[in-house]
């Protein structure tokens, strides 16, 4: 097996599979209405909703990185808003964006060539989102990235 096979089987598992540590990303945002998204039951944490979006910010921008082979810039706030009374639509709407996000992620992940994995990707014009890590390191990054929300969002599942 490829090893970008192996790395988009984490992904797959972290984001919506059965992963190692226990439940998926996914599978830990299933059941949650709009009204428990926006909640806050620790004041100084973030919001269900809010770890969604920022979470789409960075699934789109290590796919955006890979697409194009260099060290683009966030592509959305790296804490985007989520309303503070949503809507069950705007709810499933934040849900469904982080699903494409992701989907596009697995999509350039597997046009990336093996031989790929230890490159540093060059930060370009964009110095200041420097960064020394590989391709592999990211990628491997994005599921562990994935699962430490979900740890967050399984923690605040538990005031309600």
């Amino acid at each position: 097996m490829r090893e970008v096979a192996r790395i988009t089987e984490q992904l797959q598992r972290a984001f919506d599979g059965d992963a190692w540590s226990g439940p998926s990303l996914q599978a830990t945002l299933a059941g949650l209405t709009a009204a428990q998204a926006a909640a806050r039951p620790l004041a100084q944490a973030h919001s269900i909703g809010e770890l969604v979006c920022h979470l789409t910010t960075w699934t789109l921008t290590v796919a955006q990185r890979l697409e194009q082979r260099t060290l683009t810039p966030l592509a959305a706030p790296d804490w985007p808003p989520f309303p503070a009374t949503p809507d069950e639509a705007a709810w499933q709407q934040a849900r469904q964006e982080l699903v494409r996000a992701h989907q596009r992620l697995l999509a350039a992940v597997q046009r990336l060539p093996d031989a790929d994995l230890d490159i540093v990707p060059d930060s370009g014009r964009y110095p200041a989102t420097g960064s020394s890590d590989s391709w592999y390191v990211l990628l491997h990054g994005t599921a562990q990235h994935y699962l430490y929300h979900a740890g967050q969002v399984a923690l605040l599942r538990k005031s309600f």
